[in-house]
């Protein structure tokens, strides 16, 4: 009997979605480099891997929420913050006196040396003296990568309002491009073949498309009951297809693997 190959690791990631209406409702998508090994060239929210930074216990004194999250969610909170600052520079954080952040060149600087760990975070967060606002993400949903895959992610989805006086600018390594999108159009593009949209993404854009505006896309989410969505292969007379839990918000779907990217 031939060996078996491991199972393939889950790696706990998150995601963000950056909504305004400026003045029409938009999301912040990003575009991956054609080089990275995960989703190249895809438009995507912006998003990533927890890393060993985000579980720091002193982030309990840098952060708006800490008491509000579970323990095993806060990590993934940071993670969401981190992952929007580095691929897109928009950092969700407020001054002690409660202020938003809105820009600072410190933190334009620093982005490099954050995503290539050559420099902490939390050293970063102390030095602007500004506290990570986790209370500003609502769950949007939970993703868990299907075994077909060779990487595989747990991956939370969080909804959040963007501040209104930051600028949107790729990092140039991970991203090499940000737009604000209607989620409509961003669905268009993709169905269209102009852009590259990966199932889960298109799939969340679908259910981020329901919303009139910014403020009523947390509210659905905050009202949304979380199901976590795990797709299933299934064998159908057309062929095989990915199979989506009917009361995770999406409809009744049945992606064909071949459209599955």
């Amino acid at each position: 009997m031939p060996d078996e190959k491991p199972p393939v690791p889950i790696l706990p990631a998150a995601t963000i979605l950056l909504v305004r209406d400026d003045p029409t409702f938009e999301v912040l998508m990003v575009k991956r480099h054609h080089q990275i090994d995960f989703a190249s060239g895809a438009l995507v929210f912006p998003g990533g891997k927890t890393h060993q930074g985000d579980h720091d216990p002193s982030w309990e004194f840098r952060t708006l929420g800490w008491g509000e999250a579970m323990p095993e969610k806060r990590p993934l909170r940071i993670a969401a913050i981190r992952e929007a600052y580095e691929e897109t520079g928009i950092l969700l954080a407020r001054h002690p006196d409660g202020s938003p952040f809105n820009a600072d060149d410190r933190a334009a600087r620093a982005r490099d040396d954050i995503a290539h760990d050559r420099r902490s975070f939390l050293d970063l967060i102390t030095e602007l003296d500004v506290n990570l606002d986790m209370g500003a993400l609502t769950v949007f949903a939970r993703w868990i990568t299907p075994p077909l895959t060779p990487k595989r992610f747990d991956t939370w989805f969080y909804v959040a309002i963007a501040p209104p006086d930051q600028l949107a600018v790729c990092d140039g390594w991970e991203t090499v491009d940000a737009e604000w999108i209607a989620p409509a159009e961003a669905l268009r593009l993709g169905e269209a073949g102009e852009r590259t949209v990966i199932f889960p993404t298109r799939m969340n854009l679908q259910l981020l498309a329901e919303a009139s505006d910014a403020e009523d896309a947390v509210v659905r989410a905050q009202a949304r009951e979380l199901v976590t969505v795990e797709p299933k292969i299934t064998d159908t007379p057309q062929g095989r297809v990915l199979v989506l839990p009917p009361n995770a918000g999406y409809g009744e779907v049945a992606e064909p693997l071949s459209k599955v990217m």
